[in-house]
């Protein structure tokens, strides 16, 4: 029975008891912390936020890539009182209210082409979900009933619901919650580091192809891929990629899903990932930074062509969330989307990042840095034992490396990142969008001894 009341504010101590004995924080060794305490955040302000102890971290992955906008703004804790005071909730199960339908239009006036049909959910798991729903009850109704199989990428992380996790391309996260849904396909990735240097450059494109003939295109429903790969560590497409992808979907009568749970709202320095990489999808993913993650909130865009056979007569998309389109989380994307537009935050992204990556780039003189990836403000530093042989680490290796020192001392300094191995090992940065030279200068500042001090526990 837990032991504090609605009238008592927990605070230091009691606080990191509660934390242990009753918060179950996701994806987390809770063991890790018998010793010592749990981080428990408590303010954050502009691209910083500050612990229960008055320490200041620079959030150098937006929160889990969220939180674009920066902290602390009160102008959306404005609309959202607002909001409260007109109208709380009520359902867009058969309903509408104003800022469902005021946030679904000015969504697809700035989503490219004609994806114009806005759907909601409450986060990017339930966007996959309903995505490759919708894709299957699609097919279902345009005289195709077998396209049931949806192809992703190796490493691809798509969500953690049992549909999107069927999507996801990272075994160690689907063994112990198999059997999945049926029906999820993997390719090879973008990541061209070890590559042979003769293979064709669109090779990973042409590979989806292969996958859907060998399936069979009559069984082939989509594909879903993110602009940019995140899980594996920032993973860019080659020129032209998207381009083949697309031209091999309308060939086989396949949906191209843009995933863009993380690629969206400026990551990138555009609105949506897939006008950095210049593609058409037939249905896109959006969450986290919609709102700047202040409320939650997702969605999927469909165009025109996807959503028509739904419609028509007494047609639907049997498929709803309870919390989708809330009046509350409409009205703060609403108000974040105007602090996107009044500051120029897609502009400032694509005016700053090659400054951010040059300062990247300038670590490579560290030994252990073996490469540097990404674009607009989402770059990953791949770690090797050898920059010359690009020879990678055991995963024993791996997890003293990250585990046992890189995360905790990268946190220790200062800096919120990602020490991921869902792929080889790399450090992501995802910082906000308002981040400028002064914090890249602090992300530098920190890195370098870090990488550094890692470079010789390597070579020892």
């Amino acid at each position: 029975m837990a032991t504090t009341s609605a009238t008592v504010t927990p605070t230091g101590a009691d606080l990191q008891g509660l934390a242990k004995r009753h918060l179950w924080m996701h994806f987390t060794r809770h063991g890790a912390y018998d010793e010592g305490d749990v981080p428990i955040i408590v303010r954050g302000e502009g691209p910083y936020v500050w612990d229960e102890h008055g320490n200041r971290y620079l959030d150098g992955l937006s929160a889990l890539f969220c939180v674009n906008a920066g902290h602390g703004r009160t102008e959306l804790g404005d609309a959202a009182a607002r909001q409260v005071a007109e109208l709380d909730f009520f359902t867009v199960w058969s309903y509408a209210h104003p800022r469902a339908i005021e946030l679904s239009a000015r969504i697809a006036s700035l989503a490219p082409g004609d994806l114009n049909r806005v759907f909601f959910t409450s986060g990017g798991s339930e966007a996959v979900e309903s995505a490759i729903k919708l894709a299957r009850a699609y097919h279902q109704r345009t005289g195709n009933p077998r396209k049931t199989k949806f192809i992703s990428r190796e490493v691809a992380y798509h969500g953690t619901t049992l549909g999107a996790l069927a999507a996801t391309g990272i075994s160690a996260l689907r063994h112990e919650f198999e059997p999945l849904v049926p029906g999820g396909y993997q390719v090879p990735n973008t990541d061209s580091y070890r590559w042979p240097p003769d293979r064709d450059p669109l090779w990973a494109a042409d590979q989806i192809e292969e996958k859907i003939i060998y399936e069979h295109p009559d069984t082939v429903a989509a594909v879903i891929l993110e602009p940019l790969q995140n899980a594996g560590g920032c993973i860019p497409p080659q020129e032209g990629y998207f381009q083949r992808v697309r031209e091999i979907c309308d060939r086989h009568n396949v949906l191209l899903i843009s995933d863009e749970v993380i690629c969206a709202w400026g990551r990138l320095g555009y609105w949506f990932g897939c006008e950095r990489y210049g593609y058409q999808p037939d249905i896109m993913t959006v969450a986290k930074a919609l709102t700047s993650a202040y409320v939650p909130m997702g969605g999927l865009i469909a165009s025109d062509r996807v959503a028509e056979p739904f419609m028509q007569g007494n047609e639907s998309f049997a498929h709803g969330l309870t919390f989708a389109g809330h009046p509350v989380a409409a009205a703060v994307a609403m108000a974040n989307l105007d602090v996107f537009e009044r500051e120029d935050i897609c502009g400032h992204v694509r005016r700053k990042e090659g400054e951010l990556r040059d300062m990247l780039d300038s670590l490579r003189d560290i030994p252990i840095v073996g490469d540097v990836r990404g674009a607009g403000f989402f770059h990953a530093i791949e770690l090797v034992k050898d920059q010359g042989t690009k020879e990678g680490f055991t995963d024993e290796e791996s997890e003293s490396l990250l585990r046992g020192y890189l995360s905790g001392e990268l946190f220790r300094r200062g800096l919120i990142c990602r020490a991921d191995d869902r792929g080889d090992p790399v450090v992501q940065l995802a910082p906000t969008l308002v981040c400028d030279t002064e914090q890249f200068e602090e992300i530098e500042n920190v890195l370098r001894p870090v990488l550094t001090e890692a470079s010789k526990r390597v070579k020892k």
